[in-house]
C-alpha cells in the first residue's frame, strides 16, 4: 500500500517525489555525461594540459559560483514563501536582483583578477597565463547559471534547473573541441577552456531565457519589491558556508596544483572524478530535501521536518555506500580509461571514498540548518572544518604527494561530519543519522516562530 501511494505521488507533477525522481535521474545521465567527457578531454589533452585545464576549471566554478552571494540558496528558501503568501511583486524583485548582483559580482572578480595577473604574471608559469585569462572571462556566465539554477530548483523545475550545467553544457564542451580539431586546432588547454567559454555563455543565456519567460508567464504583473535588508542577513552567512564548502570539497584539487606537476593534479582530479560520482546520489537528495525543509518551516510543521531530515539520511546513505563499493571494485579499469598513467590513483580513491561515505551517514544536514535560518551555526561548523583542511593539506601534501591530499580530505570531511550531527542533535533534537529513528523535535524548536 505505501509503495502504491508513493509511486501514485511519483507520478503526480510538481511533488516532492516526483520532484526527488527527476533530479536523480538528471543526476544518473549527468554523472555518466560528466565522467565520459572527462575521459575524452583526458585521452585528448594529455596528462599534463588536462592538469591545467582540471585546475582552471575548478578555481572558475569556485569562483563563479561565490559571485552568487549565497542568493541561489536564498532563492530556494524565499520563493516558496512568497508564492504561499501571494507576494508577486517580491518575486519578481529577487529574481531580477539576485541574477544582476551575481553577474556584476563575477564580472568585477574577472577585472581584479585580470590586473592582479598582470603584476605577479612574473611569478605566474608562462602556460598558465593565457588559461587563466580565459577563465576569467567565464566567471560572469557561471554566476548566471547558478542563479537560474536556484530559481528554477525553488519553482519546481528540475530539468531546467539541472540539465544545463550537467548535461548540456558538458556535451557542448566536447562539441567545441571536435569543431575546433576539425578547424585545424591542436587538443591544448587553452583550446579546451575556450570551448568551456562558448559552452557556458550558450547554456547559461539559454537557461536564463527558459527560466525567466516561465516565471513571468506564472507570476501575476505587479511593481518589483526589493528587501535588501530581509534578503542579505541570510545571503551572507550562506555565502560563507558554501565559501567554506567549496574549500572542503574542491581546495585538495588546487592545493595540489599548487604544491605539485599539472600531470599530478590530473591523476588526482581523475581519481576524485570517478568516486565523486557518489555525489549524484548526495546531491539528488538535497535538491529535494532543500524545498521540503523550507515548506515545511513556513508552514511550521515540526513533526514533518524531523521527519524529512532522518528520511534523507537513510535515502542518502544507503545508495551512496552501494554506489561507492562497485566504484571502488570497478575503480583500475575506470581510471584506465583516462590513460594508463591514471591507475596510480586508485588508492586515493578508497581513502576519498571514506570520507565521503560519513558524510552521506547524516544525509543534507547542512541544508536543514540553512533552511531553518541557522546560517551562523554553519559558519562555525564550515569555518573549523576548512582551517583543519588547509592546514592539514599544507602538511601533508609536501610529504605524501596526492595520498597526502586524498587523507587531508578525508579527515575533514570526517570533522564536519561529527559537527553537523551534533548542531543538529543539540537545535533539533533529532539524532539524525541513517540508522535513526524519526524523533520528535525539542521543545526549542516548537517554540520558534516561522
Amino acid at each position: 500500500m505505501r509503495f502504491q501511494i508513493l509511486a501514485g505521488r511519483v507520478l503526480v507533477s510538481g511533488t516532492p517525489e516526483r520532484f526527488a525522481l527527476t533530479a536523480f535521474s538528471i543526476r544518473i545521465v549527468s554523472a555518466a555525461i560528466a565522467f565520459l567527457s572527462q575521459i575524452m578531454l583526458a585521452r585528448l589533452m594529455g596528462g599534463f594540459d588536462y592538469g591545467v585545464f582540471t585546475f582552471v576549471w575548478v578555481l572558475v566554478i569556485i569562483v563563479g559560483t561565490l559571485s552568487g552571494f549565497g542568493f541561489p540558496t536564498t532563492i530556494i528558501r524565499f520563493l516558496p514563501q512568497y508564492r504561499a503568501d501571494g507576494q508577486f511583486g517580491h518575486i519578481r524583485g529577487l529574481t531580477l536582483a539576485a541574477p544582476l548582483l551575481a553577474m556584476g559580482t563575477a564580472s568585477l572578480l574577472a577585472l581584479i583578477g585580470w590586473f592582479a595577473m598582470q603584476h605577479v604574471s612574473a611569478h605566474i608559469e608562462a602556460y598558465m597565463l593565457v588559461p587563466l585569462t580565459i577563465g576569467l572571462m567565464i566567471l560572469p556566465m557561471i554566476a548566471l547559471g547558478d542563479m537560474m539554477d536556484g530559481i528554477a530548483r525553488a519553482s519546481g523545475w528540475p530539468i531546467i534547473a539541472l540539465s544545463p550545467t550537467y548535461i548540456v553544457r558538458p556535451l557542448a564542451i566536447l562539441a567545441f573541441m571536435k569543431l575546433a580539431a576539425a578547424l585545424g586546432y591542436d587538443h591544448s588547454a587553452r583550446v579546451a577552456l575556450i570551448a568551456a567559454l562558448l559552452a557556458t555563455y550558450l547554456t547559461s543565456m539559454g537557461q536564463c531565457l527558459l527560466v525567466m519567460k516561465r516565471l513571468l508567464a506564472q507570476v501575476p504583473r505587479e511593481p518589483h519589491a526589493l528587501e535588501f535588508a530581509k534578503w542579505l542577513p541570510v545571503a551572507l552567512p550562506i555565502l560563507v558556508i558554501e565559501l567554506f564548502g567549496f574549500l572542503l570539497t574542491n581546495s585538495d584539487v588546487v592545493m595540489v596544483g599548487f604544491f605539485l606537476r599539472p600531470e599530478d593534479v590530473a591523476i588526482y582530479f581523475a581519481a576524485a572524478k570517478v568516486i565523486a560520482l557518489v555525489n549524484f546520489v548526495i546531491f539528488a537528495v538535497k535538491a529535494a530535501a532543500g524545498p521540503r525543509f523550507a515548506n515545511a518551516i513556513a508552514a511550521g510543521n515540526t513533526a514533518q521536518l524531523s521527519h524529512i531530515a532522518v528520511e534523507s539520511a537513510r535515502w542518502t546513505f544507503f545508495p551512496s555506500l552501494a554506489l561507492g563499493v562497485v566504484l571502488l571494485l570497478a575503480g583500475p579499469w575506470l581510471l584506465a580509461l583516462f590513460g594508463t598513467s591514471f591507475v596510480t590513483g586508485h588508492s586515493l580513491m578508497l581513502v576519498l571514498f571514506i570520507g565521503i561515505a560519513c558524510k552521506a551517514f547524516v544525509g543534507p544536514a547542512e541544508t536543514l540548518l540553512m533552511m531553518a535560518g541557522e546560517q551562523k551555526l554553519c559558519v562555525g561548523i564550515y569555518g573549523g572544518a576548512v582551517m583543519f583542511s588547509i592546514i592539514v593539506n599544507v602538511i601533508f601534501i609536501p610529504l605524501f604527494g596526492t595520498v597526502g591530499a586524498a587523507l587531508s580530505t578525508m579527515s575533514a570531511m570526517i570533522v564536519e561530519t561529527v559537527m553537523l550531527h551534533v548542531a543538529v542533535r543539540y537545535r533539533f533534537g533529532v539524532v539524525l543519522t541513517a540508522f535513526s529513528n524519526v524523533a520528535e523535535p525539542n521543545s526549542a524548536f516548537e517554540r520558534e516562530k516561522w
